[in-house]
């Protein structure tokens, strides 16, 4: 557990509703036992009652880079009226030997998206958050269009309010065409500053609908953000990088949590 600081004395503020993509992200740590390894990003995702985390895929297990954690951690918000309370919540990857995360593929191979069903009976009972749901995918491709404004919630470089446990958002535009498969893979491409840390962090845009603002969550879950791209031809000395990423369809997650 990593309770806030109890000498700390916090004003209960009221977060706007607008203001509850905060609370839509969790800080993410991988572990190999006790060993710390990683930060990453997260969210939630809830369907038919069941309550999923949303990451990338290769914060889960990354070969190249020999990244093979065994549990994760999650920071979770305990008290709706103080957001500086906070502990810990550990989750395991695999059990007797097989991993409990889903993943996806298609025609182009891997997708760089995983999901795992977190058991709400272990959450706490005051745990606070707010979890996209498919009402909040986007589903008209018209109303998404090149340079429309998004934002990017995650933890960068760890990066984060450590009082109030909550996440920064990066401004990020779209920068290939939504709905067309970049290079034939499943994902778009954003144009945002973003670093290590950020992968498995949501792009939303601003929900135009009534049905996702009901929902006290007036966002459009968009995509999942997963790494910074580059051209391979760029002189890393003559050169600036190109500062785009790419961010995956979050319609995969209808696959990944179905029954």
């Amino acid at each position: 557990m990593h309770p806030a600081d109890a000498g700390t004395r916090v004003r209960t503020v009221a977060i706007p509703m607008t203001d509850s993509i905060l609370l839509s992200a969790a800080r993410l740590l991988t572990f190999e036992n006790q060993r710390a390894l990683t930060n990453a990003s997260s969210f939630f995702f809830e369907r038919d009652e069941r309550l999923f985390l949303v990451t990338s895929r290769h914060v889960m297990i990354d070969e190249p880079s020999k990244h093979f954690p065994n549990r994760i951690e999650i920071e979770l918000h305990t008290d709706p009226h103080n957001l500086a309370k906070s502990i810990g919540f550990s989750i395991p990857l695999y059990k007797q030997g097989k991993s409990i995360w889903r993943q996806g593929t298609d025609a182009a191979g891997e997708i760089d998206v995983a999901v795992i069903e977190l058991d709400r009976a272990a959450l706490p009972k005051t745990a606070v958050y707010h979890a996209f749901t498919p009402h909040h995918l986007q589903t008209s491709l018209d109303q998404v269009e090149v340079g429309s404004s998004l934002l990017v919630v995650g933890f960068p470089l760890g990066f984060h309010d450590t009082l109030h446990h909550m996440p920064v958002v990066r401004h990020a535009v779209v920068a290939s065409a939504f709905g067309l498969r970049f290079r034939g893979l499943g994902y778009f491409l954003t144009d945002a500053r973003t670093h290590r840390g950020t992968s498995g962090a949501p792009v939303v845009m601003r929900a135009n609908d009534g049905d996702a603002k009901d929902r006290g969550l007036p966002w459009k879950l968009l995509g999942v953000h997963s790494a910074r791209i580059d051209a391979g031809t760029r002189d890393p000395e003559l050169d600036e990088a190109l500062g785009l990423n790419c961010a995956w369809y979050a319609d995969i997650l209808l696959t990944l949590t179905e029954k």
